[in-house]
């Protein structure tokens, strides 16, 4: 009996151990696994939502959208040439108009150039979203490798070893709960690592959209720089055709004549009402505009030649002695046209003779014109330096040719601009 009773200590005792061994192993697993899901969950903290890659996909759309537009965008030039033509009988409009087709023109090219700039940082920030989701995409392969090895390595027990191994029930269930998160945990894994390479994928899809998009828009800079010189180069070619022409001759003499004439009474206007607004501010002990007598800047930042100096002159396309206001310099459209001194904004506006043009106003009777230009960067009332940056060059108006003309006047009359700047 003692020894039957030994032996059944014995076996109570080895069965016992064996039962604690694999609740310890049990344990063990379940530690691991649950360890390994916290690790796989704090990865996928990032991982894109559904939310987030219809963003994408609408990006996608938008710029999808915004190359179609680029094409339809772009000026057309055989139209704006037949619309031309009907006003070539008439100078002035024609001018008029011409100025208008170019205005409009170098409008597009700013917008164009910003929407460059504008693409390039988009470009950046979408780089970004690639390189960071192929690091999300990288970290969670990792983390499911992970995960499987340690799965692998530590054998997945069966509900049949969890109710044997377990104490009581209620530790089964709590076995079976892990179990449950274990599977739960497995399947969002893999949802997750899909997610995230679709996310990776319309990435590499937006990048390449947006790099194609930009060539175009530089595709698109350069088109519309060529409509520009190409309608500059036929706005030279017909008013030099016009005023060349022997049968036209008489009335381009007459419409230049009244032209400058035009022009002359404009500038009196300005100067009186520079004049008015002096005589307010004595009036109410305000201190007028005055000029030291300092050398004025030279206006421009870069010219190729004296195109026509100040004097009387043969006017080269009429043929007749002519008096010339100021002194042309011929300068690349573009070139940044800079305020010769210290001076208000009389104005800043279109004639068609003078084109885009700008008047300062440097006190004591003392102002400066800026004609032709192509845009400018002033209004009337502004407030500028010598050397600040008021226009660029052009060929706006009744001009041939890219350039400056730039005039200074005293007290009502021109004066030779050489007498404040120096050659």
């Amino acid at each position: 009996m003692c020894r039957v009773g030994l032996m059944k200590k014995r076996t109570n005792h080895g069965a016992g151990c064996r039962l604690l061994w694999g609740l310890l192993l049990c344990s063990i697993v379940f530690l691991g696994l649950y360890r390994a899901y916290l690790q796989v969950d704090a990865t996928n903290k990032t991982t894109p939502t559904v939310e987030s890659i219809r963003e994408k996909e609408n990006q996608i759309s938008q710029i999808k959208e915004q190359k179609e537009g680029l094409k339809d965008g772009l000026s057309d030039l055989q139209n704006i040439k037949k619309s031309l033509e009907l006003q070539k009988d008439d100078l002035k409009n024609y001018v008029k108009q011409l100025d208008g087709n170019l205005a409009e023109i170098q409008a597009k090219i700013a917008d164009l150039k910003e929407q460059i700039s504008a693409k390039e940082e988009e470009l950046v920030q979408t780089q970004a979203e690639l390189e960071a989701a192929q690091k999300r995409e990288e970290d969670q392969k990792e983390a499911m490798a992970a995960h499987i090895r340690l799965a692998y390595e530590s054998g997945n027990p069966s509900v049949v070893d969890l109710l044997l191994q377990a104490k009581s029930f209620g530790d089964f269930l709590n076995k079976m709960d892990y179990m449950e998160k274990m599977m739960a945990s497995d399947h969002q894994m893999w949802q997750d690592y899909k997610d995230v390479k679709e996310y990776v994928e319309l990435c590499k899809e937006a990048l390449e959209l947006e790099k194609e998009i930009l060539d175009e828009t530089k595709e698109s800079v350069e088109i519309e720089e060529q409509n520009l010189e190409e309608l500059i180069d036929q706005k030279n070619r017909d008013i030099t055709s016009y005023e060349t022409d022997i049968s036209n001759k008489e009335n381009a003499i007459k419409e230049y004549e009244a032209e400058i004439k035009a022009q002359e009474e404009e500038i009196r206007i300005l100067e009186a009402a520079v004049a008015e607004e002096r005589r307010q501010l004595i009036a109410n002990n305000g201190s007028a505009l005055r000029y030291d007598g300092g050398t004025f800047k030279f206006p421009l930042a870069s010219y190729t030649r004296i195109s026509d100096e100040y004097g009387m002159r043969i006017h080269p396309t009429l043929g007749v002695e002519q008096f010339h206001n100021g002194v042309d310099f011929a300068a690349n459209t573009g070139v940044a046209i800079y305020a010769a001194y210290d001076g208000k904004v009389a104005a800043a506006a279109y004639s068609p003779t003078m084109g885009n043009y700008v008047m300062l106003d440097h006190g004591d009777g003392l102002s400066t014109i800026y004609m032709h230009a192509s845009a400018l960067y002033v209004s009337k009332g502004d407030v500028v330096a010598r050397g600040d940056t008021i226009a660029a060059v052009g060929s706006t108006g009744r001009s041939t040719g890219s350039h400056l003309h730039f005039s200074v006047r005293l007290n009502g009359s021109y004066v030779s601009p050489w007498g404040y700047l120096s050659p």
